[in-house]
């Protein structure tokens, strides 16, 4: 599904990825663990493209995404949970769950919401809701659904647990594990894998930039 190797991604004149490999098999959730600072962020805003790659290769299926332009990328399949949640403040939250409908053009939309909503049935509640009207919690879940809107090939969760109580963590664990358990290929970052051990098929340890363990 995803073959990482030899990344390298600078920010600035300062490098922060150094021949970074890792492979997300289609079908399983992996784990990409490491402290504040150890590179995920860079790594998967890399593979977003939000970030320019210095080296290496992304190959997703039989294209490398290194070599697709970056508004392209979610037209793949791919949907990314940013840490910081990134929601629209003037739109709703199922406006927000939305935005990538409206960007890629994609069809058979309603199906997919309708799944999501019955994933998350806490996000149907409020989806007529403001976005800044949500907890911080609140809206970790419709930055997560949003991702499952388009990533109906590959999911890329940035620290997903972290900052929200200790209740809405433990509900994102449950709703990871229906992912699994309907056979989504996923790829969690997180800074230690407290909350998704026993849903990993693979680990990999990052620090420094570079896998250490995985």
């Amino acid at each position: 599904m995803l073959k990482v190797s030899g990344l390298d991604v600078n920010i600035g004149p300062t490098p922060i990825l150094r021949g970074l490999a890792l492979e997300v098999p289609a079908g399983t959730m992996c784990g990409l663990i490491g402290r504040n600072g150890a590179g995920k962020t860079t790594f998967l805003r890399a593979i977003m493209g939000a970030l320019a790659a210095e080296a290496g290769e992304a190959m997703f299926g039989h294209q490398d995404l290194l070599k697709i332009h970056p508004h392209k990328r979610a037209h793949m399949g791919i949907g990314f949970m940013p840490e910081d949640r990134r929601l629209v403040p003037a739109l709703t939250a199922e406006e927000n769950i939305l935005v990538p409908v409206w960007a890629t053009g994609m069809e058979d939309w309603e199906d997919r919401l309708a799944w999501i909503y019955e994933l998350m049935p806490e996000v149907a509640e409020f989806r007529s809701r403001g976005a800044m009207e949500l907890s911080g919690g609140q809206q970790k879940f419709v930055a997560f659904a949003r991702a499952l809107m388009v990533g109906t090939q590959l999911l890329l969760l940035d620290e997903p647990s972290e900052g929200i109580a200790p209740v809405f963590a433990q509900r994102m664990s449950e709703i990871m594990k229906s992912l699994k358990d309907e056979g989504e290929s996923v790829l969690v970052a997180e800074s230690n894998d407290k909350h998704v051990a026993g849903l990993l098929d693979r680990t990999f340890v990052i620090e420094r930039g570079s896998i250490v363990a995985g």
